[in-house]
């Protein structure tokens, strides 16, 4: 299992990062939220997503404030709203999330995901944005193989690096035409609830391998993500106890045993699903 993936151009990013879908929404747990960034920084966690949507504002605002100094350490992502995403929509909606984040620049913006406005004004934005060095790299996320050929084939929309879809052992509808399309782009995917935000259905089998390994059903589920090729894990961990399972994914070893009995039990898609969202 890679530690890193690497996007198009050749730069590699962790793996493993973390979430703050549904961070900072109380205040009760934000010392635990805090000290739970921290922690995944310190183990190498260092790819933290967020968005304008989460807490509209808050989430970015958290993150500035647990990660305040480590900025050279971190791949920082974000993402604006379908309806901010006009040419000079995007423009300002970075610019406030860059001043919530107290950053000078994203690593990686993305477009949450397709509303009303042409694509071709967003790329046009996201690509001002990254002349002027306010982003380094840009992307999308929930869209569907058909919403990607359609981001190709306009100008500079092939410079996207990046998916982020909801994909996971029980969400495996990506695997039949739009991983494929990504992995012969080059192009990595980015799972979001990588283990259905700890619900994932009772599974007698993630059970039985879970005990195998020494580990919890959760940490197989999101150790089957990370076994994926070119395929970047966020989930979200809101105490540090929660960071350290994650992170011990890691270094499970799944066998062609363990691969062949998840397939039995959460089989891959047979035919075209559309995309899932949550």
């Amino acid at each position: 299992m890679s530690l890193e993936v690497m996007l198009p151009g050749g730069e590699a990013v962790p793996a493993l990062g973390q979430g703050t879908w549904q961070m900072a929404e109380t205040a009760s747990r934000r010392e635990r939220e805090i000290d739970a960034l921290r922690l995944g920084v310190e183990l190498g966690m260092t790819l933290i997503d967020t968005a304008e949507m989460y807490g509209e504002g808050t989430a970015e605002q958290l993150v500035a404030e647990a990660l305040a100094g480590q900025r050279d350490r971190l791949f920082l992502v974000s993402k604006v709203y379908p309806h901010n995403a006009s040419r000079q929509g995007v423009m300002q909606a970075c610019e406030r999330s860059l001043r919530r984040l107290k950053t000078e620049r994203l690593d990686l913006y993305l477009l949450h995901w397709r509303g009303g406005v042409p694509l071709e004004e967003t790329v046009a934005g996201f690509e001002e944005l990254r002349r002027a060095g306010k982003i380094r790299h840009w992307g999308v996320s929930n869209f569907d193989t058909d919403d990607m050929e359609e981001l190709f084939a306009i100008p500079e929309g092939a410079n996207c690096v990046t998916n982020q879809v909801l994909y996971n052992v029980s969400r495996r509808g990506p695997e039949f035409d739009l991983i494929p399309w990504m992995q012969n782009h080059r192009m990595p995917l980015m799972a979001y609830s990588p283990i259905e935000q700890g619900r994932l259905p009772d599974s007698s089998v993630l059970e039985r391998i879970a005990k195998k390994h020494g580990a919890s059903p959760f940490q197989i589920a999101l150790a089957w993500v990370l076994h994926q090729p070119n395929v970047i894990a966020i989930p979200k961990a809101s105490s540090a106890h929660h960071v350290r399972d994650n992170h011990r994914a890691l270094e499970i070893r799944l066998e062609s045993d363990d691969l062949e009995a998840i397939d039995s039990e959460f089989p891959p898609p047979r035919r075209k699903r559309p995309l899932e969202m949550i």
